[in-house]
C-alpha cells in the first residue's frame, strides 16, 4: 500500500478540482443547455422566458415581452410579481442575487409560490448569467425598482434601489459570451416560431416579440417597462389565443383538409395532473404530435404521449367492433394506422415533474401516462358516440391507412428479398468509393449522366462515390411506400444508403456519413433539391438528424484574368474580384459550355514597354449554369475537393415548422402554395 498522502499514479488530492458558485456551467455548458451551438443560444431565450411564463400560469401575469437588441442583447420583460429582493435568510445576500448567482435556487421547488412550473430544477436564470458576458436585472416591486449588473455570472455590485415605479415585474437583460457561443446571431423565425407556440398554452396571455437589433438610435431604456410602449418603427409580432391547444391544432392545419369537421378538445384533471388534448385528422399520410409538460415542448415526446397513443389506438378498435367496421376475423388496428394523417396537441401540467435531461426534451413523469390515458380515453370515447358522423370517416381513415400499410409492405419486402437474392447488389448505376469505412464514405447525389460522368472522372475514387439521378425524383409528399418503391430512382437510392425504410428503418447500417445533394443552380435544380429533401424528411429523417445529408453549392462563374482563374461562388464574390476598374477592363461573356478562351493576353510589342504602356488585360467570364458544363478537372477543383468545396449541412431546427413547410411546398394546396411564394418572393435569388 501507498504511504499516507503519498501520490498514486500521479493522483492526489490536490488533482481534485472544487468549481465554486457558476463555474461548473461555464466548464461545461453542455449539461445545461444541450449545446453551445444556435439550439444552446436560443436556449437562453426560452430559459429566461419561461420563468416569466411561469407567472403567467400561476395567475400572476398576463403580458410579456421579449425584444432583439443590438449587440446581441436580448431584454425579456413581464408585468408578474417581481423576483424578491429582500436578503436571504441562508445566502445572506439580497434574493435577487441568490438566484440570479447560485445553481439550484428559486421559489419552485416547495410548491407554495408556484402550483405549476417548467423551471423546477431552479438552474434556468443563473445558467443564463453564467453564459452571458453582461446581465442587469431590474426589479419592480413595492413601488421601488432595484438593479443589479452581472458579469461572466459574478456580480458587479450589490443590489440597489434606482428609482420609484408604478409598474411591477422583472426585466431581465443579457448578452450571450462569445468566448463560449462561436456562432452569434438570433434567428428571428426561431423565436416566433417557438413564443406563438406558447401563447397557444397560456389562455389569455399576451406575448410581443420585438426585432430592434437594427435599431441606431441609443434606447434609453432606464426606469422604462414594456419597448411597444416606444412605438419604434421596428419589426415586431403580438400574439394572444383564448382558444388555447384547439387554435393550436387549427394553426397547424390550416392550409390541409380535415377529414372530419370537428376538433376533439378535452381539459380536465385528475390526480392532481392537468391534462388537455386537442386533435384532429387531415387528409395525409405523416403525424403531427406536439407534446407539452408544464408547458415545455418535449421534441422527444415521453410518458404523456405514450398514455395518448395507448389510449387512441384502444378506442379506436373498440369503437370500429362495436359499430362492425371490423369483423371477428380482422386484425386491429396498429398504433401507425391510427396515427396516419393525425394533427394532435397533448399538454399535461403537473405540480412534481421529471424531465429527462437539462433541455427537458422528454417528460419521464409516470403518473402522466395514467393521467393521459383516463382523461383522453374517456374523452375520444365520448366524442366518437356523440359525433357518428366525425367518427366514421376517422375510421375510414384509418383503414385506408391500414390497407396502404399491408399494400406498403408487401411492396417493400419485394425490394428487400430482391435485394437479399441478389447479395444486396448495388444498383448499377452507383459508382462506390473503395474504403468501407462509412464515416470515410461520401455520396454524391448528382442531377444527369452529363453530371455523373464528370463527377466520376474527377472523384476522389477512395472515399467518395457517386449516384447520378435521371430527371425528377416522384413527389413523395403524399405517396405512399408502395409507389415510393415503384421509382427506380428512389428505389437505388435507398440499396445505395443500405440503412433500409419504414419499419426496418436502421441508422447504424448507413454507409455513407457524408451525403451530398449536387444539383444545378437553376430552378430545375432546386426543384430537385426539394424533392430530395421532402424524401429525406419524410423516410429518411433520422440521417438528417444524423446530421449526415449536405447540400453542395458549385461556383456560378468561372473567372479568368490573364493566366489568373478564381471562381465566384456569388454575384457579391464576382464584384468584388472584378473590382471597381470593372469599366476599364474588356469583359468576355462566354457561351455555355465552351470553356474559357486561351491566348486572351498577348505580349507587348518592344515598343509598347519602351513607351511604357500597360496593355489592359482581358477577362473572361464563364456562367456555369450546370454541373454537367464543368470538365472533371474544374468539378473536383470547385465542387468535390474537401480542402476548397463549400457544403450546406442540412439541419431541423424546428421539426414541426420543417414538417408544414414541406406541407405547403410539396402538397396538394395550390392557394397556401402560391402565397408562401408570394410572401418570400423577395427572399428569392433568381438568376435572370
Amino acid at each position: 500500500m501507498a504511504k499516507k498522502d503519498e501520490k498514486v499514479d500521479g493522483y492526489g488530492a490536490e488533482d481534485i478540482v472544487v468549481l465554486e458558485g457558476l463555474e461548473p456551467v461555464r466548464k461545461r455548458p453542455g449539461m445545461y443547455i444541450g449545446s453551445t451551438g444556435p439550439e444552446g443560444l436560443h436556449h437562453l431565450v426560452w430559459e429566461i422566458f419561461d420563468n416569466s411564463r411561469d407567472e403567467a400560469m400561476g395567475g400572476f401575469a398576463d403580458h410579456i415581452e421579449v425584444a432583439l437588441l443590438p449587440n446581441n442583447r436580448v431584454r425579456v420583460v413581464d408585468n408578474g410579481r417581481g423576483i424578491p429582493t429582500d436578503i436571504h435568510s441562508k445566502t445572506k445576500v439580497s434574493a435577487l442575487e441568490t438566484i440570479m448567482t447560485t445553481l439550484h435556487a428559486g421559489g419552485k421547488f416547495e410548491g407554495t409560490s408556484y402550483k405549476v412550473s417548467g423551471g423546477l430544477h431552479g438552474v434556468g436564470a443563473s445558467v443564463v448569467n453564467a453564459l452571458s458576458v453582461y446581465t442587469k436585472v431590474e426589479v419592480h416591486r413595492d413601488g421601488a425598482i432595484h438593479m443589479q449588473e452581472y458579469e461572466r455570472g459574478k456580480r458587479k455590485a450589490a443590489v440597489k434601489k434606482v428609482g420609484t415605479t408604478k409598474y411591477r415585474g422583472t426585466i431581465v437583460t443579457f448578452e450571450p459570451d462569445e468566448q463560449i457561443f462561436k456562432e452569434m446571431g438570433w434567428n428571428w423565425n426561431q423565436i416566433v416560431n417557438h413564443l406563438r407556440q406558447q401563447a397557444y398554452l397560456v389562455k389569455g396571455l399576451q406575448i410581443v416579440i420585438i426585432d430592434a437589433r437594427k435599431y441606431e438610435e441609443k434606447l434609453k431604456l432606464d426606469n422604462e417597462v414594456f419597448l411597444a410602449d416606444f412605438q419604434l418603427e421596428v419589426p415586431s409580432m403580438s400574439f394572444y389565443f383564448d382558444g388555447g391547444l384547439v387554435s393550436l391544432v387549427r394553426f397547424y392545419n390550416q392550409h390541409q383538409k380535415p377529414v372530419h369537421k370537428n376538433i376533439c378538445y378535452v381539459e380536465k384533471e385528475v390526480d392532481d395532473v392537468m391534462v388537455e388534448v386537442a386533435f384532429q385528422y387531415i387528409d395525409d399520410i405523416s403525424s403531427r404530435e406536439l407534446a407539452f409538460a408544464n408547458n415545455i415542448y418535449n421534441m422527444e415526446g415521453g410518458t404523456h404521449v405514450t398514455g395518448f397513443r395507448t389510449s387512441l389506438t384502444r378506442r379506436i378498435n373498440d369503437y370500429a367492433r362495436k359499430n362492425n367496421f371490423l369483423k371477428e376475423a380482422d386484425e386491429n388496428f396498429t398504433a401507425d394506422d391510427v396515427r396516419e394523417g393525425l394533427t394532435c396537441a397533448i399538454s399535461v401540467k403537473m405540480r412534481e415533474i421529471q424531465f429527462e435531461g437539462q433541455t427537458k426534451g422528454k417528460l419521464g413523469s409516470v403518473e402522466a401516462r395514467g393521467a393521459v390515458e383516463k382523461v383522453f380515453g374517456e374523452a375520444l370515447a365520448m366524442f366518437m358516440e356523440e359525433n357518428p358522423d366525425d367518427a366514421r370517416a376517422i375510421i375510414n381513415k384509418v383503414i385506408l391507412a391500414l390497407r396502404a400499410r399491408k399494400a406498403a409492405k408487401a411492396a417493400k419486402d419485394s425490394v428487400l428479398r430482391k435485394g437479399a437474392l441478389e447479395g444486396l447488389t448495388l444498383p448499377g448505376k452507383l459508382a462506390d468509393c473503395q474504403t468501407n469505412k462509412a464515416e470515410d464514405s461520401e455520396l454524391f447525389i448528382v442531377e444527369g449522366d452529363s453530371a455523373g460522368g464528370s463527377s466520376k472522372q474527377g472523384r476522389d475514387r477512395k472515399t467518395q462515390a457517386i449516384l447520378p439521378l435521371k430527371g425528377k425524383i416522384l413527389n413523395v409528399e403524399r405517396a405512399r411506400l408502395d409507389r415510393m418503391l415503384e421509382s427506380n430512382e428512389i428505389k437505388s437510392l435507398v440499396i445505395a444508403l443500405g440503412v433500409g425504410i419504414g419499419d426496418v428503418f436502421d441508422l447504424s447500417k448507413l454507409r455513407y456519413h457524408k451525403i451530398i445533394i449536387a444539383t444545378d443552380a437553376d430552378v430545375d435544380g432546386a426543384h430537385i433539391r426539394a424533392l430530395l429533401l421532402t424524401l429525406f424528411y419524410r423516410y429518411f429523417k433520422k440521417v438528417i438528424e444524423g446530421g449526415f445529408i449536405y447540400i453542395a453549392q458549385p461556383p456560378l462563374y468561372k473567372i479568368k484574368r490573364g493566366k489568373e482563374i478564381t471562381y465566384a461562388y456569388t454575384e457579391e464574390e464576382k464584384i468584388a474580384f472584378l473590382g471597381k476598374d470593372i469599366s476599364m477592363l474588356e469583359v468576355v461573356e462566354e457561351a455555355e459550355g465552351e470553356g474559357t478562351n486561351e491566348g486572351t493576353e498577348e505580349e507587348m510589342t518592344e515598343a509598347e514597354e519602351e513607351k511604357g504602356k500597360k496593355r489592359t488585360p482581358k477577362i473572361s467570364l464563364q456562367r456555369y449554369k450546370g454541373l454537367g458544363e464543368m470538365n472533371p478537372e474544374e468539378l473536383w477543383e470547385t465542387t468535390m475537393n474537401p480542402k476548397s468545396r463549400i457544403l450546406k449541412q442540412v439541419t431541423i431546427d424546428d421539426a414541426v415548422d420543417a414538417d408544414k413547410a414541406f406541407d405547403v411546398l410539396m402538397g396538394e394546396d395550390v392557394a397556401a402554395r402560391k402565397s408562401f411564394i408570394q410572401s418570400n418572393a423577395k427572399m428569392a435569388n433568381i438568376d435572370a
